[in-house]
């Protein structure tokens, strides 16, 4: 087969980048500056990311998803025997905002993914704003669906924990309490939902984590965190964490005063990765937000993977082509977040 000069000098690109990442990313690792696990993903410096359109929750949505993750790379045969734990956003969930938290069609979808693959799939949450678990999982309608498809629910606001060392460094913690269920996990699935967050812009994959820091030692909506810094302690949770992939819901989104009180905005797509960092990048461009200019995904930059357009391999639909600049808060440190051009109707 003839490669086209253009693929050609992309190959060469990419080689010559990957060089220089390894470089940088040994030099910093002998210096004692970040840990292994960083330092494994420091090296995996270009990244893909599939974007699905036309979705719905009453769609072939487990399909979207296997497609998705076999699309950007993911080997079905490392989890087979293996623990996945699906974490999605069910941070203050009632009926009369479905577009606030994590759609239970979506949940099950990908377990379903999983163990057809098989894998023992869990699903954890700990949500930041209530308490009673138990309420957030009757009021999102996770309860019943999990029920339905005989899916394991942990609480990881009240899970025994582990203490793990501060992988990221960025924060002045010096590491976390991780609920067991996320430390033996051998995968951990972020599955947040695609929306504004009125105090970093947006939040996707990686803010989603938060949700696996327990409740009953870092406080509601997890105090600790935000009086260490969200940008840094987002950075620094992600940075410690096991493997982790990316199944974002953006068939019904939220704009305006996220991540709890903004209204719908119906966005039809699914986010899927292997790669957290890019996959929040990529929501950024779709929702006109300018990546490079967000707080945590500045830390992770390079770091946990790329944010940079180039260094993201497009799957699927262009991002382009879905983009639908999404309502903020007229506030100066969101307004900032913009990329360049934006208008919002």
């Amino acid at each position: 087969m003839t490669t086209s000069p253009s693929t050609e000098r992309a190959q060469q690109q990419g080689q010559q980048f990957d060089r220089r990442a390894m470089l940088v990313a040994s030099g910093v690792a002998a210096a004692g500056i970040i840990g292994l696990p960083l330092l494994h993903r420091a090296l995996q410096m270009t990244a893909p990311v599939f974007v699905a359109r036309h979705q719905r929750y009453d769609g072939p949505i487990e399909q979207t998803i296997r497609d998705g993750l076999l699309s950007t790379g993911f080997d079905p045969a490392t989890i087979r025997g293996k623990t996945v734990l699906l974490k999605p956003n069910l941070v203050e969930p009632t009926r009369a905002c479905p577009q606030m938290t994590t759609h239970p069609a979506v949940v099950v979808a990908a377990g379903e993914v999983f163990r057809r693959w098989g894998a023992t799939v869990l699903v954890g949450e700990g949500p930041g704003h209530v308490r009673d678990t138990e309420m957030a999982l009757i009021e999102s309608g996770m309860q019943d669906a999990l029920d339905s498809s005989d899916l394991e629910f942990d609480d990881l606001n009240y899970s025994q924990v582990g203490w793990q060392s501060n992988g990221g460094r960025k924060s002045s913690l010096k590491g976390f309490y991780f609920p067991r269920q996320v430390i033996e996990a051998d995968l951990i699935v972020s599955m947040p939902k695609m929306k504004t967050h009125h105090w970093v812009g947006y939040t996707g994959s990686l803010k989603n984590l938060y949700g696996v820091i327990p409740g009953c030692k870092y406080g509601w909506p997890k105090n600790v965190l935000h009086h260490a810094g969200i940008p840094e302690t987002v950075f620094d949770i992600n940075a410690s964490l096991p493997k982790t992939v990316a199944i974002v819901d953006g068939i019904l989104a939220m704009e305006g005063d996220g991540p709890i009180m903004g209204s719908a905005k119906p966005m039809g797509l699914l986010v899927v990765g292997t790669n957290c960092t890019a996959v929040d990048a990529t929501l950024g461009r779709i929702m006109g937000f300018e990546p490079a200019k967000v707080g945590y995904l500045q830390l992770a930059a390079n770091r946990l993977g790329p944010v940079e357009e180039r260094c993201i391999e497009q799957h699927g639909e262009r991002w382009q082509s879905v983009a639908s600049p999404f309502k903020i808060i007229d506030f100066p440190h969101l307004q900032e977040l913009r990329a360049p051009g934006v208008l919002v109707t």
